[in-house]
């Protein structure tokens, strides 16, 4: 039996929890090879109707090709990325990537960001210097955040995982370690889609350096009405307007705009084409819920508001580079949780509801999900990925849904 003495077990945690400096320089024969692969796309015939009930429109995804194998410029968001301090650390065995900025402001509050499918951190690099850097962005210097965004396992420049066993609460375990790891003792935490998920199972492990959170989509549904939308039963009677609204659009979302979850959730490894061809994973991951399309859709129709081309393919570009499609498909194949209900969080809790959210969460069912509800609001524009489409408008509601929480990380 072979023995390792302190002094080599010392070397090899330090080793273990060392954070090392990222950089992103893709060869630019992978992306000779992407263009090459978008252009020689074998296309289906086009959809027989006339609207987007049989998924992507042929016109919207030649658009989306044409752009992308002649003009869009990764380059471009290649800069931007290593512009920002991007790391590398070693979590339970797999390398997690993440961005790391600090404020300069004085006593700002830690907050962990995380994304959702068909993500990256792409998604939120528009509020970076919003947060951190308020008093450029019409806000406070007291309103300033230390900010941290990973990449989660299988996704972007994470590692991808070889055995089991990664999923939603091993990944709100990951993060903490993460921050502690950081130094941070106290901290907050922030996310919409996965990273929603993610963020209130976190809130519900017990990690006393967790002290509040912020969801812009946010698990309410008692358990009985969760399961009476995903049942296709009527709405109960007993229900508010506001409450019929959201069961309704809920109930939609599992009868028809959630067939992706299904499918990656139950055969992920059969989607190898999503690995094979760049255009038939941008079809994928465009076709996420109807509201979504429609505001991707019109970008591509000429109509931008809210995302650009370049910031839905660089999102897309990622993936494809990265290899990641599958290994991030796997997160619906590894969950045990439900996506929509609540999940018994009792620490402080901020939400903000956007109205093209797949669902409007009421207030009354926020209130009874999170006894400790310190922030609700509801915005007049903006949609499922708020952080991408509305940076200002999240930007805003995340330093108004933490605001009071800065003086218990202060005094910890």
């Amino acid at each position: 039996m072979i023995q390792t003495s302190a002094t080599q077990q010392g070397n090899k945690q330090a080793s273990d929890n060392a954070i090392r400096p990222f950089h992103v320089n893709v060869p630019e024969a992978e992306l000779t090879e992407l263009r090459r692969r978008i252009n020689a796309t074998k296309w289906p015939d086009r959809e027989t109707v006339p609207d987007q009930s049989q998924g992507v429109q042929l016109a919207t995804i030649q658009a989306l090709a044409r752009y992308w194998g002649t003009e869009y410029d990764w380059r471009k968001v290649e800069a931007k990325l290593n512009a920002l301090p991007q790391f590398i650390t070693e979590i339970d065995g797999l390398d997690i990537h993440f961005i790391h900025v600090r404020s300069k402001h004085e006593n700002a509050l830690p907050l962990i960001v995380t994304h959702g499918w068909p993500g990256s951190i792409i998604e939120q690099m528009k509020i970076i210097d919003p947060l951190t850097n308020p008093t450029a962005h019409g806000g406070s210097s007291s309103d300033a955040f230390h900010l941290v965004i990973p990449s989660m396992p299988g996704y972007g420049f994470s590692g991808r995982p070889t055995t089991t066993g990664w999923d939603g609460p091993h990944i709100a375990r990951a993060w903490v370690v993460l921050m502690k790891r950081l130094g941070y003792t106290k901290f907050v935490a922030q996310g919409g889609d996965w990273g929603a998920v993610i963020t209130e199972v976190m809130a519900t492990q017990g990690h006393p350096e967790l002290i509040g959170i912020h969801t812009n989509m946010p698990g309410v549904f008692p358990a009985d009405i969760d399961k009476a939308a995903f049942s296709g039963a009527p709405a109960p009677s007993s229900l508010s307007a506001e409450e019929k609204i959201a069961y309704e659009r809920l109930q939609f979302v599992y009868s028809k705009g959630i067939a992706y979850g299904f499918q990656m959730g139950l055969r992920p490894q059969t989607l190898t084409g999503l690995a094979d061809s760049p255009v038939g994973l941008a079809a994928y991951f465009l076709d996420h819920d109807a509201r979504s399309y429609e505001l991707i859709a019109r970008v591509f129709n000429g109509h931008p508001e809210g995302l650009t081309r370049d910031d839905i393919l660089d999102n897309i570009t990622i993936t494809w580079l990265t290899n990641t499609a599958i290994s991030g498909a796997r997160l619906y194949w590894e969950n045990k949780l439900g996506y929509f209900n609540a999940k018994g969080v009792s620490i402080p809790v901020a939400v903000s509801v956007f109205p093209d959210e797949l669902y409007p969460a009421p207030r009354s069912w926020a209130e009874r999900a999170f006894p400790k509800l310190i922030h609700y609001n509801k915005l007049d524009k903006g949609g499922h990925f708020a952080a991408w489409e509305q940076p200002q408008l999240l930007s805003e509601e995340v330093r108004a849904g933490f605001r009071s929480l800065r003086k218990v990380a202060k005094a910890a």
